[in-house]
């Protein structure tokens, strides 16, 4: 049998605040918050930081010190001529208030803060997390990074529906969806109306369940689990249901529902004697029929489905064909290609007609057309998972890079774009430097860019008589991307001169728009 789980779904205290209805109070209303109220929630949240081996917590130390240095040295500059734009302007005399007002430069490291503190993934991170975003969205009602950072820790926090109307409000900003949004929202809402139908089904086929739905959640989950232990799955099955539906009025977090889901689906699957479940054939009094339970399983997988990936219109995503890193090299054989950088090196020259005439075009991520300056062509579009650019734009071949397996078949699963392209990389050309190079960290420490990766890869096959960048500079002129990527940092996970230094000792000839390998 099942050994009971110690960590049994919560109880709301009674001192929590339950809204007319039930459920929890609402997240979706930006709370307005003073500058000064974060800033100070943010040094006394640094002061609880203490060095350790969780990477994550160490990088959300340096962001807030970083923003407290910031704060610091625009508050006393170097001296008293000293022209700059403050971080922090107080209202004048006599106006309304004296809160301060959050200036263009100390932007930038608040939204840090935000982010460093939803990867931590914790309680208390989390709450600074959406802190940020109140104070924020206080005096920047549309920021949408804001907006986005915000969606995405009260999703991390279980606030599913308000996390949904935070992703939906970033939507209504921007005319890119870049990073899969609409799918996100889309997914979590059909996740939403699934589980609701599991739970009505339940509800349906036990009646029994409704009188247990009102009494303490942890209590009568920790009953049905001492039945069950004890082979009385009848009785059990009534309370764990009742605790389940008392988790959906009182407006739990949906990952504690989603637990409890899991394992009240393992149990009904074991006392079903289903295949894989660790017990034999049989129906105990009070299980549901095969119909049922079946039902109920799809409903379950269904909704988790719908959480991880979103609806997929088109499962075949237009009848794409998937090509190895063996027919990669074959179409591209013999034939001349250049690679153009995402840099001002290139979006302020005159080289478009000059690219279109090589035989393959390859792009990367975000990239900006404009013919003149760009060319038109692009054939090879080759980008990291992370983000959606330009999956719609119509390609030959999709190369789509990604350090770890799972994250990149959920990105392909939610941003591909049926008949947007008639090659899709597989898996054998995932990750380039690491896989098929087999370059570790210990040589080779940082991420690879996509550039790079895609670089490496032709210049390992070296089947094409001419192989030249166009306009890579790595990022010294700045960045030339489609407009709703351009407030993207240049990240610094990238080590852009160690890439440099690796082209620049295989380079044929180097001049300012084009370096040949070839």
């Amino acid at each position: 049998m099942t050994k009971a789980r110690t960590r049994w779904p919560r109880q709301r205290d009674a001192e929590e605040p339950v809204p007319p209805g039930g459920g929890t109070p609402s997240l979706a209303t930006v709370r307005p918050t003073e500058l000064e109220t974060c800033l100070r929630a943010c040094a006394a949240h640094s002061g609880k930081l203490v060095a350790g081996l969780d990477r994550r917590r160490a990088a959300l130390a340096e962001a807030l010190r970083n923003l407290l240095a910031t704060h610091a040295a625009m508050e006393q500059p170097s001296s008293p001529d000293a022209s700059v734009l403050p971080l922090l302007r107080r209202a004048a005399k006599g106006g309304p208030s004296a809160a301060l007002v959050l200036g263009d430069p100390l932007l930038d490291p608040l939204l840090a803060v935000g982010n460093k503190a939803l990867d931590c993934g914790y309680e208390d991170e989390l709450k600074l997390a959406v802190l940020v975003t109140d104070t924020v969205l206080t005096q920047r009602r549309n920021s949408r990074a804001a907006w986005r950072l915000r969606a995405r820790a009260l999703e991390a926090m279980g606030a599913e529906s308000d996390a949904v109307l935070a992703y939906e409000r970033y939507l209504d900003l921007t005319d890119e969806d870049g990073f899969g949004i609409a799918a996100k929202a889309a997914g979590l809402r059909a996740g939403a109306e699934r589980r609701s139908e599991l739970l009505r089904t339940l509800e349906r086929d036990c009646p029994e369940a409704a009188a247990f739905a009102g009494g303490p959640v942890t209590d009568t989950w920790a009953e049905g689990l001492a039945l069950h232990a004890r082979g009385d799955w009848s009785r059990a099955r009534s309370r764990l249901i009742g605790a389940l539906l008392a988790q959906e009025r009182s407006g739990a977090p949906v990952p504690e529902i989603q637990e409890a889901l899991a394992q009240y689906v393992a149990l009904a699957l074991e006392a079903g004697g289903a295949p894989g479940s660790g017990a034999g054939p049989r129906t105990p009094a009070g299980s549901p029929g095969p119909a049922v339970l079946a039902e109920v399983i799809e409903l379950y997988a269904g909704q988790r489905r719908s959480r991880m990936r979103g609806p997929v219109a088109d499962p075949t995503f237009g009848g794409v064909e998937w090509t190895t890193l063996g027919e990669f090299r074959n179409r591209i054989a013999g034939k001349s290609i250049c690679l153009v950088a995402n840099s001002q090196r290139v979006g302020t020259g005159s080289m478009g007609e000059e690219i279109d005439a090589y035989d393959l075009v390859v792009r990367f991520n975000s990239y900006r057309i404009d013919a003149p300056a760009t060319g038109r062509r692009t054939d090879i579009h080759a980008t990291i998972h992370k983000h959606g650019f330009n999956w719609d734009q119509k390609v030959h071949t999709r190369l789509v890079f990604g350090g770890v397996s799972g994250d990149w078949k959920h990105s392909l699963r939610n941003r591909l774009v049926p008949g947007a392209q008639q090659y899709l990389g597989d898996e054998s050309l995932r990750w380039p430097l690491r896989d098929i190079g087999r370059v570790g960290t210990d040589v080779w420490p940082s991420i690879p860019t996509s550039g790079f990766n895609m670089l490496w890869l032709l210049d390992h096959l070296d089947v094409s008589p001419r192989l030249d960048l166009i306009g890579f500079d790595f990022y010294e002129s700045g960045a030339y991307r489609l407009p709703a990527a351009m407030k993207m940092p240049i990240t610094s996970v990238h080590e852009y001169t160690s890439e440099k230094a690796w082209v620049m000792a295989r380079a044929r000839s180097v001049t300012d728009t084009r370096i040949r390998l070839r």
